[in-house]
């Protein structure tokens, strides 16, 4: 196994999750699945006004809801808020700090009205995110983080990258779930 180039490993670890389950499970999200809320006072992606939330991200006509620090419970949160965080802050965010991508975050982002919007931003984050650990080589996963990664700085980019799969399938996951939920509530089922 001495011999085994990791790169290849912890893409494919991610792109088949992506190819064979969870890519294929978000195909036809709905606008209504999107915003579905299944409880009261879910943070969501939201039109700028219509929110409450302490904290209100974006930078176009769409806002992410969120708290600093987040209340103990959070609120539950939507597909559409789901969706936001793995583009913007498992991603985008990323992508700016290690892959050359332009500089984001939760406040500046413009977040998707639509869920077709949405799935487009997933896709291309996912893309350029996959094309950043490629070109790192098996010598860059050595690499350090650096600053971006806060206090994991000294941590390898390997390390970054297993902690995106996680975030991406566990996120991802959620979502799937959402959609088998709204699918079988009162009144969805086919």
């Amino acid at each position: 196994m001495t011999d085994q180039l990791w790169n290849p490993l912890l893409r494919d670890q991610l792109t088949w999750h992506w190819t064979e389950q969870l890519r294929p499970r978000l195909a036809g999200l709905t606008d209504e699945e999107y915003f579905w809320e299944p409880v009261p006072d879910c943070w969501s992606v939201r039109p700028r006004g219509a929110s409450s939330a302490p904290v209100q991200g974006g930078a176009g006509s769409m806002i992410i809801e969120f708290a600093f620090p987040a209340p103990d419970p959070a609120p539950f949160t939507t597909i559409a808020w789901r969706l936001g965080h793995v583009v913007v802050g498992v991603l985008a965010m990323r992508n700016a700090s290690h892959f050359g991508r332009t500089p984001t975050d939760y406040v500046s982002f413009e977040y998707a009205a639509t869920a077709a919007e949405a799935l487009d931003q997933l896709d291309a984050e996912f893309a350029a995110w996959l094309a950043g650990v490629e070109s790192l080589g098996e010598d860059g996963l050595a690499e350090p983080c650096g600053e971006a990664e806060g206090p994991f700085a000294d941590r390898s980019m390997a390390e970054l990258v297993l902690h995106i799969n996680r975030e991406v399938l566990h996120h991802l996951s959620e979502v799937c779930l959402l959609r088998d939920l709204h699918l079988h509530s009162k009144g969805n089922v086919r």
